[in-house]
């Protein structure tokens, strides 16, 4: 499997530019944060969901804490006036999804990196209005990408950055997971298995499984690995079986990722899923359990052969310790018994006392809430100057 090394902090240089004049959107809705000095700001651009976190740099307080799925909407031709909120010609995020019927839904995003760049420009355009800040405030914003993207990838993104941040840095989100992840104050407890100073950090998302050696320090290429095998590929597995076991039955993409999420599993289950869906306005039911169980098992196969290849990197001294600390986040990590099953084919492959951990529900804050911590401890030639 390809591992590609996206330089945590841009090319790994200071590049500094001129600022630009031009400040950056001034914000039509969210909270209005204090003056300060300067805004950092933590932001997991997601597949298909995307939070953002900020504060001053002089203040722990967060001024911005929003998680926002990351949806674009374009009003269709023809529509009625007053049949969308305010007349709006793009909807985002949630307004989005709820008037979805109305509008044509572009997803700026596809396996963690830009898809659509119309898109994903009017989508960071929003975003900077939920941040708010005041006129002339410098941002400097921590944006996670995923393991896998390449040069293009990276560039493309910091180009449609460009002009709603004064400073960038870009860094693996994995990485940006176990800053998240870290609790601070049990730093000094003996017992506690610091997740930044050994751990292997694997991030289910939705476009993308990405899988990380974290060993105190930014990992290289060795140390980290990516697959576009994720919560999207499970939805597309699970849709196509429905349509080839009920051939009348037409489910559309977003319900089956409701189902998914609902019902999802992998290992033994104790009873069935039983599914109700209309099906030409009739009510009826539909038996997934063994399309479900089978396309969500596909993925742990998967996501064990990327863990065994990251462990196969850390050191003889280290391995024991990486073992024990071995966390699942994303939103496909919520899979039922997907630790304890991954756990058990570890155990099975002959490693020593493998221990797997689920982050949780809280999934979803953590790549911005290490970006944040990643913001705040970053030194000045760490900082990309975004000019336009």
């Amino acid at each position: 499997m390809r591992t590609t090394y996206v330089a945590p902090f841009t090319d790994g240089t200071a590049r500094e530019t001129q600022r630009k004049t031009t400040a950056p959107t001034t914000a039509e809705s969210g909270p209005k944060p204090q003056r300060g000095d300067i805004l950092l700001v933590g932001f997991d651009l997601g597949t298909n969901t995307s939070c953002v976190k900020a504060a001053w740099s002089n203040s722990p307080e967060l001024v911005v804490n929003e998680i926002i799925p990351t949806a674009v909407g374009y009003a269709r031709e023809g529509l009625i006036d007053n049949l969308l909120p305010g007349n709006a010609k793009v909807l985002y995020g949630h307004a989005a999804l709820k008037n979805r019927l109305y509008l044509r839904m572009v997803s700026p995003l596809a396996n963690g990196i830009v898809n659509d760049r119309a898109a994903t420009h009017d989508f960071i355009r929003y975003i900077r209005q939920v941040i708010n800040a005041p006129s002339g405030t410098e941002i400097r914003a921590v944006v996670g990408l995923p393991a896998s993207a390449d040069r293009a990838a990276h560039d493309q993104l910091m180009q449609v950055l460009t002009g709603f941040f004064d400073k960038v840095m870009l860094v693996p989100e994995p990485f940006l997971a176990a800053l998240g992840f870290r609790d601070e104050s049990r730093l000094s407890d003996p017992s506690y298995i610091d997740p930044v100073r050994n751990s292997i950090f694997v991030d289910i998302g939705a476009g993308t499984t990405d899988v990380c050696l974290v060993q105190g320090c930014f990992p290289t290429g060795e140390d980290q690995t990516s697959m576009a095998f994720a919560g999207d590929m499970v939805d597309l597995l699970i849709h196509s079986a429905i349509r080839s076991a009920y051939p009348d039955v037409d489910i559309s993409i977003p319900k089956v990722r409701e189902i998914k999420e609902q019902y999802s599993y992998v290992g033994k289950l104790d009873s069935q899923i039983q599914v109700g869906v209309l099906v030409g306005g009739k009510p009826r039911k539909l038996d997934l359990t063994v399309i479900i169980g089978d396309a969500c098992q596909q993925l742990l196969v998967r996501v064990l052969d990327c863990v065994k290849g990251v462990i196969a990197q850390a050191s003889s001294d280290s391995v024991g310790e990486v073992l024990q600390n071995i966390i699942l986040t994303g939103g496909s990590s919520l899979i039922r018994n997907f630790d304890s099953e991954l756990q058990h084919l570890l155990v099975e492959e002959g490693y020593e006392k493998p221990r797997v951990l689920t982050v949780g529900p809280n999934h979803k804050e953590l790549v911005a809430k290490g970006a944040l911590v990643a913001a705040r401890q970053a030194k000045e030639n760490q900082w990309t100057t975004l000019t336009t």
